[in-house]
Formats: structure tokens, sequence, C-alpha cells
């Protein structure tokens, strides 16, 4: 699958041009912030970091045709004010914006470890041409999600559509089979608890019942006779008779009027529901920067695909919140960013903690 466009380059022409642009930069035991143009501090990651990030997360502009300013150290998305400072300028032509996430997701791949991911984070009005280009890079294979992110409350401007409540997230991974995915989970809810657990016992717990068997069938002790009756046809008990006998000592098998056995899960021992493909994290409603993502949403990225010993890197660092999350799991952590208001604003939140700073 691909997408031409004018200007578009060729894989060769591109690493060419990043290994025409490498600045030194040395393998750092800690944290990296490195302040410039991206694609120059990755052409520069490359000769030491190549194949040893483990999670990419970046949230570059959405290509909105718009100019981010902070002024008096709010937030505004365009100012008319002639004092206002300019964080970032989101102003190009879809072919030149295109071909300018390719480059840099290009490197990015090339940094990206055997077991390592991606997320990019867009909207839906470029947001199409870029899975194709993603699919290009990285290869349809390698696609997980398409993610929907509801990033704000209801909104009801006046125009002849329906509301802008979302972005997306497009997670890739290098190899489809070897990414990192720690299967974190969601805390159950008191809805859920209700929706999901309806029987109470008599000590006030909230429970369900799943059946004692399972598919498929077996020629061992789970295939054998239990309270003289064999599993259903094709099926199997879920444990060893005897640990059912030790389940039914203990009143957690629950017998029907019927005689039919069922095990007890309570809601209170619940390990978490898993988590989809519908994310509820709403932007801070007063942004330090433009465009500031919720610092629980890159948490959870965080906690999902890396391990304690993981690099994570964005490269449209911004608000500084990817790099904090990380800091704050344990991981080290590269960022980029060339704009001054956002250095200014992640070596504020990044005060007390220890890393690299060059500016490329």
């Amino acid at each position: 699958m691909r997408i031409d466009y004018t200007g578009k380059k060729t894989e060769k022409e591109i690493l060419a041009k990043a290994k025409s642009l490498e600045r030194p930069i040395k393998n750092i035991d800690g944290s990296l912030l490195l302040k410039g143009d991206n694609f120059v501090a990755l052409s520069s990651l490359l000769p030491f970091y190549a194949s040893k990030i483990d999670l990419i997360y970046i949230d570059p502009p959405f290509n909105t045709n718009q100019t981010f300013t902070v002024e008096d150290e709010r937030v505004s998305t365009i100012s008319r004010k002639k004092n206002a400072t300019i964080a970032y300028s989101d102003q190009m032509n879809p072919p030149e914006y295109i071909e300018f996430i390719r480059e840099r997701l290009i490197l990015l791949r090339e940094l990206l470890s055997e077991c390592g991911s991606i997320y990019l984070h867009i909207d839906t009005k470029m947001g199409h041409y870029i899975k194709i280009i993603m699919d290009e890079i990285f290869g349809i294979d390698n696609f997980k999600n398409d993610i929907t992110r509801i990033k704000s409350n209801p909104k009801n401007f006046m125009r002849k559509a329906y509301g802008n409540q979302k972005d997306v997230i497009y997670f890739y991974a290098k190899n489809k089979d070897k990414n990192i995915f720690n299967n974190v989970t969601i805390k159950l809810d008191e809805n859920d608890k209700v929706r999901m657990f309806k029987k109470i016992d008599k000590d006030g717990r909230r429970y369900n019942t799943v059946p004692v068997h399972a598919p498929g069938e077996t020629n061992g002790k789970t295939g054998s006779e239990w309270h003289g009756m064999l599993p259903p046809s094709g099926r199997h008990w879920r444990t060893d008779p005897a640990e059912l006998d030790k389940l039914d000592e203990l009143g957690l098998i629950e017998w029907s009027k019927n005689n039919v056995p069922r095990i007890k899960k309570f809601a209170d021992e619940h390990k978490g529901k898993k988590i989809q493909d519908i994310w509820n994290y709403v932007d801070p409603a007063y942004p330090i920067y433009p465009t500031e993502k919720n610092l629980k949403m890159l948490e959870m990225i965080i906690a999902q695909s890396s391990n304690d010993s993981s690099i994570v890197l964005d490269c449209f660092a911004g608000s500084g919140s990817t790099l904090l999350a990380a800091q704050n799991l344990g991981r080290k952590w590269i960022g980029i960013d060339q704009s001054d208001v956002s250095l200014k604003v992640i070596r504020d939140r990044l005060d007390k903690v220890a890393y690299e700073y060059f500016e490329i």
C-alpha cells in the first residue's frame, strides 16, 4: 500500500540526508533532552541508538493551519496580540506535511528495537493519509490498533457538522509477534461491578458465576468423573477434580436447583478489565503548552508498551508530558523539540530530574 504525492523522496535519499546531517551525540547512560530540528536530532541519534528504543510516542503538529501561542503564561490557539510568544506554527500544504511526517517516521523505524512499538497521535483530517504512510514504512502486518481517544467534553459549535470530540492514535509494532505488551488492565468502577457481578452473598460481596468446565476434551484428570458426572461432551473440567473439591468445601462452588455447579467469582478479587480501543482521556482544561496531552494516558501507554529497562522517545516533546510520564515510571527517555517555549516548559517540569541536555 502506497500513497504518491509531489515531493516524495525515496527512503535511500532520506537516509542519505540523515547521514549527512549527523552531529555527534554520545551514548549516555541516562535520559536526554535535545533542542533542535528533530530530523537533525534523530539523524544524530542513529549511530548510537539504532534499534535501541523500545517505545516511541509522538504527537506531531496536525496540519491545522494555525499558529499556537503563549501570552502571559496562558495558552492560546490563535492570538492577534503583537506581544504573544509563538510556541509553534502548524502551517504546511498537505503533500509537504505528509513528507515532513514520513521522513521522521523512517528515522524512527530505524531507532525502534526489535520489540519496540510506536504510537502516533493525530486528528482525523490528516490521519487517513498518515495511516497509509505508516503501513508503507512499518508494514501493514505490524499494525496493531487504530485507537479512538475522547479528547474533550461535548462541543456545541455552530457549524453544519457533528461535534468533534475525538482524535486518533495509530499503534504499530516493529515486529508484530515480539512487541512489548504488558497487558495492563483497568480497575473496575462501581458501575462495572454492579453490571458484571449481579449476585450478592450473605457477607455483602458481589459475585458472578462461571462454568466449572472449559472447551476441549482431555484424557487426564480434568476429563475424569467428578461428583458422579463427566464434563459435557467436547469439554473438560477447568481444574483437577481434587481442586474442585477444595473449592466446594470453601463454599466457592454454587449449585443450582438442577444440581449444576458453577464457580463463584468475586468483584473485589477481579484483576481488572482489558483496555479497549476507545480511550476516555480528556486533555487538561488549562494546558501549560498548546496541545498538551493527558498525563495519565501517557503513563498507561508507557506502562503497557515498555519495560523498566526501556528507553522512551518523543521527538515532538511539546509540554514534556511523555518525558514526565516516563520519568514517573522509572524509564529512561529522550525528548526533542526546537521551540524555546517548549524547552522552558519541559525544563521547569523536570527541574529536579537528572538528564543530559544538548543543543543540536
